[in-house]
């Protein structure tokens, strides 16, 4: 009793980290249960996460940007702004993609410095800067792809980062071998992480769950863990795309987490003012936030261009508000100051679940896009109630 008592405290206390999860596994039993075992098939599970990965990619960096209170609505056009000029540079100026890619990312850098710079230094709020923006790289989208419409992607080794999976080293049981040894060590990590990290915390006298509720944590992820990865080593494996977006995760959950950068991006997003008067610069980290943002949004370009093997003028369109839902839903808080990438994440294969799942049975576009805007106005309601429960 004592077990179900602390384990239901728990998930109360963390109602805003816990509820997108359990959103997520009961959005995906009921459209197994309606689709009978098609929505968890390895192909359908292998497509949902790779048609959702520029998405997720986007919606890490506008997690951070919603974090310090901006928002950035030019990310959709930037994406499929720097995806065409991906092309242009591979097809018709016949550059390497090892070249290519450093240069689209480091024009999106660039493009998120400039709306830093429109931001944070001339004091435009981020919604009109960011909307500038949107009809600026909307209009440079059309520029570039006039006349063609659209452009070929021609180019194998491009192409595959959106279309290519790991190279099978054997199959086990019709399973990819290196998919499933990816999986195991994915799961010694976790394990290895939250063992130290609960080492860490009883060293200096912090509160800690009970042994019992954190062997039932450890087991649960581990076997999630473990689940995904069977499904997916029944298709083709891990794909590129997936592997991009695990690298972004882990890279960006640590920046957040670990670094000095990180704490101070959540201080601002707490109290600018506060923030501020204790000595950090906001500025520069209005600056660093932004640049990230396009750098990602850059990346995302990467992804749906090589994906589509094409460069095509609605590239882009409505990329930003996926973007923040996904980060809304993933827990992110409006008011600033609380969310995680690892829930943007989330959020990302939450919304292409439902996406996926309705597709599967038929739902129209109509119903589609008012059931996902009931998603995002339910995340939102739920954000404002629980920072209400907290004052």
């Amino acid at each position: 009793m004592n077990l179900l008592k602390e384990t239901s405290q728990i998930v109360k206390d963390n109602i805003r980290d816990y509820g997108m999860y359990i959103a997520l596994v009961v959005i995906m039993v009921t459209f197994n249960v309606m689709t009978n075992g098609t929505f968890m098939s390895s192909r359908n599970i292998s497509n949902l996460l790779d048609a959702s990965g520029y998405i997720a990619v986007l919606a890490v960096g506008m997690t951070l940007v919603i974090v310090i209170r901006h928002i950035d609505l030019s990310v959709g056009y930037v994406a499929g702004f720097l995806g065409a000029i991906a092309a242009i540079l591979l097809m018709q100026q016949g550059l390497s993609v090892w070249l290519v890619i450093p240069i689209i990312l480091v024009l999106g850098i660039i493009i998120g410095l400039l709306n830093g710079f429109l931001i944070a230094q001339l004091g435009i709020p981020a919604f009109v800067a960011s909307l500038a923006g949107m009809l600026i790289f909307r209009g440079a989208l059309l520029q570039v792809t006039e006349g063609t419409g659209t452009i070929i992607v021609q180019d194998d080794l491009f192409n595959a980062i959106g279309n290519g999976y790991l190279p099978a080293i054997k199959y086990f049981y019709n399973r990819h071998v290196l998919t499933l040894i990816i999986g195991a060590i994915g799961v010694v990590l976790y394990v290895v992480s939250e063992m130290k990290n609960r080492h860490d915390k009883t060293k200096y006298n912090f509160d800690v769950m009970s042994l019992p509720i954190f062997l039932i944590k450890l087991v649960f992820v581990s076997a999630i863990i473990a689940y995904i990865t069977w499904i997916l080593a029944g298709y083709n494996g891990i794909s590129w795309t997936l592997v991009i977006v695990l690298i972004v995760t882990m890279v960006y959950h640590f920046i957040s987490n670990k670094t000095v950068l990180g704490r101070q991006i959540y201080a601002v997003g707490s109290n600018p003012e506060a923030a501020h008067l204790s000595g950090i610069n906001v500025k520069k980290v209005t600056y660093m936030v932004m640049g990230s943002m396009s750098m990602l949004a850059a990346l995302s370009g990467i992804l749906y261009t090589s994906r589509l093997q094409s460069a095509t003028t609605t590239a882009g369109m409505l990329f930003e508000l996926d973007a923040i839902a996904a980060a809304y839903v993933g827990g992110v808080s409006s008011a600033g100051g609380v969310g995680k990438v690892t829930g943007a994440i989330i959020g990302a294969i939450v919304m292409a679940s439902l996406t996926n799942g309705m597709n599967l049975l038929g739902v129209g576009i109509s119903y589609q896009y008012m059931i996902r805007g009931g998603v995002l106005a339910g995340a939102v309601i739920f954000d404002v109630l629980t920072r209400k429960r907290g004052k």
